[in-house]
C-alpha cells in the first residue's frame, strides 16, 4: 500500500511539473512572438506548411464526416419528425463538435506528430545546442513561429471543414432522403445564431491550436536517447494533444453552453 501511494505521489509532482513547464513555454513564446515582423519569413513558412498544405487531408475528412451527419441525422429523423428539422439538428451537431474536434484531431496526428520529430531530431542530434552557441534563441525561432501557425490556422481550417461538411450533409440528405438542399438552409437559418453556434466552435479551434502547437514543441525539446526519443517524441505529441483537445472541448463546451 505504502508503494502505491509513493508510486501516486512520484506521479502526481511529475505531473504537475510537466504542466509548470508547459506554461513556462508559453510565456517564453509569447514573449517572442513580439518580433513577428523580423521573423515573418519564419512565420509565413510555417503558416504554409501547417496550414496551407493541410487543406486537402481535411477537405476530405469534412466530406466523409459531413456525409455521415447527413446519412445519420436523416435516418434518425425518418417516420419521427418532419423533414424540416433536418437541417437544424445536423448543422448544429457539425458547427459545435464534429467540425472542430475531427479537424483538431487529424492535425494533432498530421502536424503535431510532424513538430514534436522534427524539433526531437533536432535536440537529439544537438542542433539545438548549436543555436544556442550562436546566440540563436531556440524558443524565438523554432517554437513561436510554429505555435502562431497552429493558432491562425487551426480556426480557418475549422471554417473550411464546417462548409464542406454542411454542403456534404445537405447533398446526401437531397439524393437519398429527399429532403432539399433548399430545405435543409431554411431549416438551420432559422435557428442560426453566430454568437452560440459558430462562436464557440471558432474559440475550440483556438484553444485546440494552442494545445496542438505548445504541447507538441515540449514534447521534442524534451526528448532523450536518439532515434527511439524521436519516435517517442513524435507519438508523445499526438497522445498527449489528442487527449488536450478532449479536454478542451469539455471545458469550452461547459463554459459557452
Amino acid at each position: 500500500m505504502l508503494k502505491l501511494i509513493r508510486l501516486l505521489g512520484r506521479e502526481t509532482i511529475e505531473l504537475v511539473a510537466n504542466i509548470g513547464e508547459v506554461f513556462i513555454l508559453l510565456g517564453k513564446t509569447i514573449k517572442f512572438v513580439r518580433f513577428f515582423h523580423q521573423d515573418r519569413v519564419l512565420y509565413i513558412e510555417q503558416l504554409y506548411r501547417l496550414g496551407v498544405t493541410a487543406i486537402p487531408l481535411v477537405s476530405v475528412i469534412a466530406v466523409f464526416a459531413g456525409a455521415v451527419a447527413g446519412w445519420q441525422g436523416a435516418y434518425q429523423l425518418e417516420d419521427t419528425l418532419p423533414p424540416r428539422f433536418f437541417g437544424q439538428i445536423v448543422a448544429i451537431g457539425i458547427l459545435s463538435e464534429m467540425g472542430p474536434v475531427l479537424t483538431a484531431l487529424v492535425l494533432a496526428g498530421r502536424n503535431g506528430s510532424s513538430i514534436g520529430a522534427e524539433i526531437a531530431t533536432m535536440k537529439v542530434t544537438e542542433q539545438i545546442d548549436a543555436l544556442e552557441v550562436m546566440a540563436i534563441n531556440p524558443i524565438r525561432h523554432l517554437v513561436a513561429p510554429r505555435v502562431v501557425a497552429m493558432i491562425i490556422m487551426l480556426p480557418l481550417l475549422v471554417v473550411i471543414a464546417d462548409i464542406i461538411a454542411l454542403f456534404t450533409a445537405a447533398l446526401i440528405g437531397d439524393a437519398f432522403f429527399n429532403i432539399s438542399v433548399q430545405m435543409f438552409f431554411n431549416s438551420f437559418q432559422s435557428v442560426f445564431v453566430f454568437t452560440e453556434d459558430v462562436l464557440p466552435s471558432l474559440l475550440k479551434a483556438l484553444s485546440f491550436g494552442i494545445s496542438i502547437g505548445l504541447i507538441s514543441c515540449w514534447v521534442g525539446l524534451r526528448a532523450t536517447r536518439g532515434a527511439t526519443g524521436v519516435g517517442r517524441a513524435a507519438i508523445q505529441a499526438f497522445v498527449i494533444s489528442a487527449t488536450f483537445i478532449l479536454v478542451n472541448d469539455y471545458a469550452v463546451a461547459t463554459l459557452v453552453f
